[in-house]
Parts: structure tokens; sequence; C-alpha cells
């Protein structure tokens, strides 16, 4: 089931259980992912596109095997907060995801996530060919965590 909103979000979650997280770009998807506490994301992993099976199918495989409880996936918003063609192609890519899987997806305003991740990864004096295998899975977990400190102050779910 996809939300739009992180308040349904949080309410069709179980109280407990790992979060993924998404930073979808046109050749790559960033992987992120939370502990079972949804306390702290860590950037895991970098898919290089294809087509969509093949990215499902590999993405299904990391639900499967972090046993995930739901998805957050990040919405290109323009600066100005209107919606870009980028956010046609996510939003199908989540509705065709939903089709498949069986957990809650949400998204989550992913501006300046890559320039957050960049900046991070420059004050941590990585190389610049580290920094570009590494740039998706860390906005990624930028994302995730965005996500997951927004939960945290919502509070307990009914």
């Amino acid at each position: 089931m996809i939300h739009d909103n992180i308040d349904e979000f949080a309410a069709a979650l179980p109280p407990l259980g790992a979060l993924i997280g998404l930073d979808l770009g046109t050749k790559t998807i960033g992987v992120a992912a939370s502990d079972t506490m949804r306390s702290v994301a860590s950037p895991i992993t970098t898919i290089r596109r294809a087509k969509f099976t093949a990215d499902a199918i590999a993405l299904e495989a990391l639900l499967t095997e972090r046993a995930i409880v739901g998805l957050v996936l990040g919405l290109p918003l323009n600066m100005d907060g209107s919606e870009g063609p980028r956010i046609q192609s996510t939003r199908a890519f989540a509705r065709n995801l939903d089709r498949r899987i069986d957990l809650p997806i949400a998204f989550w305003d992913e501006r300046l996530s890559t320039v957050a991740a960049e900046r991070a990864l420059l004050e941590a004096d990585t190389t610049r060919k580290r920094r570009a295998e590494v740039i998706d899975h860390v906005a990624a977990g930028y994302i995730l965590q965005g996500a997951l400190d927004r939960l945290r102050h919502l509070g307990p779910t009914p």
C-alpha cells in the first residue's frame, strides 16, 4: 500500500521492524536500511538499474534478507516544492513495486539529500572515485534517516 502521508505510513507499520530507504536514480538505486528499532539508517548498497523486473527482483532479495517491514522512497521534488518529471517516474516505480510486494511504501522529500551526502563524504576526505561508488546509497541513508526522525517524533501508533 502506497502512503503519501507519513502519518498513514506510520499507522500501517508494525511496532518493530527494519525499514529500507531508496534513492531512485535513472541509472542506479541507492539503498539504505534501518535497525529494527528504527533509530539509525545505514547505507548498504547501490543497485545498477536495468529493467523494472530485474530491479524489483534485486530489491525483493534485500527485503527478504533483512526482514524489511516498510519502504521509504525518496521523492524528487523541485527546490520550490513543485513536482517535476522525475516525480512521475518515481510514483510509477512505487506503483509497479506495490503490485509485487505486500509492504507499506511511503514517499519522503529527498531535496538536498545528495548534496548532504556529498558534503559528508568530502568532509570524510573520501576520494572522488569512492564518492562516485557510494553517493547513491549514502543519499538513501539521508532520505531514510529523515523519515526515521519524523516517525520517532510521531510517537507510538495506536
